[in-house]
């Protein structure tokens, strides 16, 4: 009985309740199947497929970037303006239709008009994504409902990977081409879940609109996304430095960091839902944040350790040094729902959780090169100074997101009502 029960909670903390959180669980899944098999197969598209040198693909990303940053705030207020739902929709079918034009891309100057088109849409889909989430449930459900669609995304991606593996494998153009044309197609019917969903009523504007720029005047807020974006670094330590602490500092096999990348996904779809309990208010998240960022600290002295180790112990060492990293992300990831669910006001949530993503988008320009050098190029020593770092943010964010609390929001008219979705 007990095996049987543990085996029922395990199920439940996987598959997402019937209704919407599950409607919801679905379309990101969907969603994710395109989105892994791109970004497994896109560096090999871009060079195989168009032709294009490692430092124009580099040059083109890198770009497309500092228009996601620029773009996040003002593109994240269209939500505000046209409502979550349907930016989201419009989102899918402009991803749709760029994706259906790269195969038809020519030369440098192509690619990047794609790519930043690419940016900036996201900028504004992503804001709407998250905003719908939080407008269409109930407080007490939301951070619950976006970890059930992380979990699905990360069984999306998998599927996707497993798909760009056997492009890889044929290795043709007439493969990577029609790889793009499946992704437009991932992302059309996905515009089809999404149009399907619940219709929200729409929320009151503000008697006296704010500039689409204006919340980035509310400083206790923009304190919070900065340091919650800064803890987003558990994506830079996993996927870059790890690994190349892996391959220079350890005598551990290489094929070490693709069973740790297995590890992160097999984690995140089992674990993320049930570490995510308690982070659906502002103390909830902002206590949740904190156990991120000391656990991300904890991860930078345990890892250095395996420099110093040999054979099965190294391995031993990097699997519980991941494993420690992988808690930090699903815990620091919870919190940071929380704190988007709760802190902004209903009526300007769309610039506000576009603000909010702007910390994370700064971690993107910083985080690479600065823990790299921190981390790897010191030979080790590095790690006690990034640890530092994470502690000092871990302590500051319960009593900055106090601060943010008791603070008004720019905008905002009146306290959030309950909003019930029309079917």
């Amino acid at each position: 009985m007990g095996a049987r029960e543990t085996i029922r909670t395990a199920v439940r903390n996987v598959v997402p309740p019937a209704g919407l959180t599950r409607a919801l669980a679905v379309q990101a899944m969907v969603y994710a199947v395109g989105s892994g098999l791109f970004h497994a197969g896109s560096a090999v598209f871009f060079t195989r497929a168009l032709g294009l040198s490692a430092a124009q693909v580099g040059l083109g990303l890198s770009i497309a970037a500092g228009v996601s940053l620029l773009g996040t705030v003002p593109l994240g207020g269209l939500t505000d303006r046209y409502g979550p739902q349907r930016v989201w929709i419009v989102g899918l079918v402009l991803n749709a239709a760029l994706f259906a034009t790269y195969p038809f891309v020519g030369g440098f100057a192509g690619f990047l008009a794609v790519v930043v088109a690419l940016a900036a849409v996201e900028a504004a889909s992503g804001v709407a994504v998250q905003v719908y989430s939080i407008n269409a449930l109930p407080p007490a459900e939301r951070v619950t409902a976006m970890a059930y669609q992380r979990s699905s995304l990360n069984v999306g991606f998998g599927l996707g990977a497993v798909i760009s593996g056997l492009v890889l494998a044929v290795d043709t153009i007439e493969a990577y081409r029609g790889m793009v044309w499946f992704i437009s197609m991932v992302f059309l019917v996905t515009a089809l879940f999404v149009r399907r969903l619940p219709r929200l009523p729409q929320v009151a504007r503000p008697t006296e609109p704010m500039s689409r720029l204006a919340v980035l005047r509310d400083r206790p807020f923009m304190v919070v996304s900065l340091l919650s974006g800064l803890l987003t670094a558990h994506q830079t330590l996993y996927l870059t430095v790890m690994p190349l602490w892996i391959l220079t500092h350890t005598d551990a096999p290489k094929t070490i960091i693709a069973g740790l990348v297995l590890l992160n996904t097999v984690l995140i779809v089992l674990l993320q839902v049930r570490v995510s309990r308690g982070a659906d208010t502002a103390s909830g998240a902002a206590r949740a944040s904190r156990r991120g960022a000391l656990l991300i600290a904890l991860f930078c002295l345990v890892l250095p350790i395996s420099g110093l180790t040999r054979g099965a112990l190294t391995v031993v060492v990097l699997v519980a040094a991941a494993t420690v990293l992988i808690l930090a992300e699903l815990i620091e990831s919870a919190g940071a729902w929380g704190l988007t669910a709760t802190l902004p006001p209903a009526d300007q949530r769309g610039a506000y959780v576009g603000a909010f993503r702007l910390g994370s988008q700064v971690q993107y320009l910083i985080a690479p090169v600065g823990l790299t050098a921190l981390g790897v190029t010191t030979g080790g020593w590095g790690w006690i100074p990034a640890a530092a770092i994470f502690v000092l943010v871990g302590l500051a964010i319960v009593p900055v997101v106090g601060w943010a609390g008791r603070t008004p929001r720019l905008g905002a008219a009146a306290p959030e009502r309950t909003m019930t979705p029309v079917p």
